[in-house]
């Protein structure tokens, strides 16, 4: 018996086919939903069953949760996978569906509380023994004179420069740098009234401005046998507008040399695993951390779902962890993951539809060439092509314009530099415009094969 008969995923793209295919292998079928822009779209035909859910719009579609429950309900789906995004952290979609006796791939309605919340976050780490970046631990008054100068004498004990962010907020949305106490009645009112616009959630608070910062993440699997484990951290610090492109495991960081890198590795684990076990978290899991110059690691979030880069992870230890999620959901143990080391290099490009001089501005347009090194998409142990289009797609502006992510594995990085580098030229997509050509400059700069560099250096290199 397979673990679930039917499972709906709630998402489009590359993640949606990603998904259908860890199903397919083990016998579990499959159902699309669609928007008006996606009746033709890859995800729909791989399915084996598939439902329009509205207009192209997201908040029309891939967010409308009566929608996605209707067709839910229709298709009988015994299990529902959220993806990324969209709704994969809606606290209220996930108890909508568990109301309704279908099972949610992910973690509960609660544990999507306390970390889609950056204040509750902060104290879930704080109470785990984890050190968050330094700053708030509650929101500030916006728009009052108590708020304005509390604000002033957090960041004067704290030091400017110091960053202004939406409680609410993600992707650098709502997210504001302030160098000098003028700036900061400003900026507080701008983050919140983007808060607001955006999130629904006016609140800011305010954290240290790490200068030179590294993001690390750690991928965590739990189970609900009381099993958790960490399963290696990954490098994101390629970035921009607070977006990664550019993700590889291990970090070839400085701070994680010899001996003293080693355990601040494992240090940086058992803070990965503290904040999850502390309120009991269900499922696949990253830990957000930020480095300074020196290595501090801070706690910033919990990503309460399966993660973009996951397939570097994967490459390295071998381990599908959507079928891990699914087990998970069925209310399987986990074996003991603790047993996997892994092995060798893996860094993942994300290709987009963007043009990186004109400041990564996204580029929809429709795809009427397109040829993946390995002959399509063909899975190997060196190479991974996760794709969302095909040719004669059409990257419409309505999403995300990420076309595929391109991963690699070498038993060196230098070898998965290269691997990743031939594959990225032996790529074709036109007329379209692409970053593939800035992927290729990110990848052969002294800087990313020296390993120094951090969130701010794919910006600099888009201007040289």
């Amino acid at each position: 018996m397979p673990l679930f008969e039917k499972v709906l995923i709630a998402n489009r793209g590359e993640i949606a086919r990603r998904v259908m295919r860890t199903c397919k292998r083990l016998g579990i079928r499959t159902v699309a939903v669609y928007s008006e822009a996606d009746k033709d779209a890859p995800h729909v035909k791989d399915a084996d069953e598939s439902v329009a859910i509205g207009p192209a719009p997201a908040k029309d579609s891939y967010l409308n949760v009566e929608a996605i429950l209707a067709a839910i309900e229709k298709t009988k789906a015994s299990a529902v996978h959220p993806g990324y995004g969209f709704l994969s952290e809606k606290s209220s979609f996930a108890r909508a569906v568990r109301d309704r006796g279908v099972t949610f791939v992910g973690p509960n309605a609660d544990t999507l509380d306390a970390f889609g919340d950056k204040m509750k976050a902060r104290h879930v780490a704080l109470a785990a023994g984890t050190k968050p970046v330094p700053g708030t631990n509650e929101p500030i008054a916006v728009g009052t004179p108590e708020g304005l100068a509390h604000a002033k004498q957090i960041a004067a004990g704290v030091g400017y420069p110091i960053v202004v962010k939406a409680v609410g907020g993600g992707g650098g949305i709502g997210m504001q740098v302030v160098r000098e106490e003028a700036q900061m009645e400003r900026a507080l009112q701008s983050c919140s009234d983007r808060g607001k616009a955006s999130f629904a959630d006016a609140r800011v608070y305010l954290e240290r401005y790490v200068s030179e910062p590294r993001h690390i993440e750690v991928q965590v699997m739990c189970d609900t046998h009381g099993n958790a484990y960490a399963l290696g951290e990954r490098e994101c610090s390629l970035q921009r507008r607070h977006q990664k492109i550019v993700e590889e495991t291990p970090s070839a960081a400085h701070f994680f040399e010899g001996d003293a890198g080693e355990k601040r590795r494992r240090d940086l684990f058992d803070a990965a695993l503290r904040v999850v076990k502390s309120v009991g978290y269900v499922g696949a899991g990253t830990c957000e951390f930020i480095a300074d110059a020196d290595g501090n690691l801070f706690f910033l979030e919990v990503n309460a779902r399966l993660q973009v880069e996951h397939p570097v992870t994967k490459m390295v230890t071998g381990l599908d962890l959507v079928e891990l999620q699914l087990r998970v959901a069925a209310g399987d143990a986990l074996p003991n993951l603790a047993e996997i080391k892994p092995k060798g290099h893996a860094i993942e490009a994300r290709v987009y539809a963007e043009d990186p001089s004109k400041g990564f501005i996204p580029k929809p347009g429709k795809i009427d060439e397109l040829v993946w090194a390995g002959n399509g998409e063909k899975f190997t142990d060196t190479l991974r092509i996760e794709s969302a289009v095909a040719a004669g797609s059409v990257v419409t502006p309505f999403y995300d314009p990420m076309i595929a992510k391109v991963v690699a594995w070498g038993e060196t990085r230098q070898k998965a530099i290269a691997e990743l580098d031939a594959a990225l030229a032996r790529t074709t997509i036109a007329p379209c415009v692409t970053n593939r050509e800035f992927l290729r400059k990110a990848l052969a700069s002294d800087e990313f094969v020296g390993a120094r560099y951090d969130t701010s250096f794919a910006e600099k290199l888009a201007k040289r």
